[in-house]
């Protein structure tokens, strides 16, 4: 894949490809409330006109449907973005010592401990 990225135009290498958490919710919501309402309809109408074809249609134009406002990482789909919280720098020298003393700490409390 990243021998074709050179030829890829940089418009379409801007366009987001994301979708925050809320919007993953919102967009699973739409497409369950989206495939029951085009099933029910579909029902329905295959069921007076007695054609099962007639309910797979209307239910495939409601899969279609729901996947293209779904599917496509919309705007929508990311107004509310993780605030990630910044890196911790930390000296290994540092975390070492914190670990050693730690360490220490806890043998002591336990040679206390048996003694009582």
């Amino acid at each position: 894949m990243d021998y074709i990225l050179p030829y890829v135009p940089e418009s379409i290498k801007s366009i987001p490809t994301h979708m925050d958490f809320d919007g993953q919710k919102r967009a699973e919501k739409y497409f369950q409330i989206i495939i029951v309402i085009f099933a029910i309809i579909g029902f329905a109408c295959g069921y007076i006109t007695q054609f099962f074809s007639h309910t797979m249609y209307i239910l495939f134009a409601g899969v279609i449907i729901s996947s293209l406002l779904t599917l496509i990482p919309w705007s929508m789909y990311r107004k509310q973005p993780l605030s990630w919280q910044p890196a911790r720098t930390t000296d290994t020298k540092s975390a070492s010592q914190a670990t050693t003393g730690g360490n220490q700490l806890q043998s002591k409390n336990k040679k206390k401990k048996l003694k009582d």
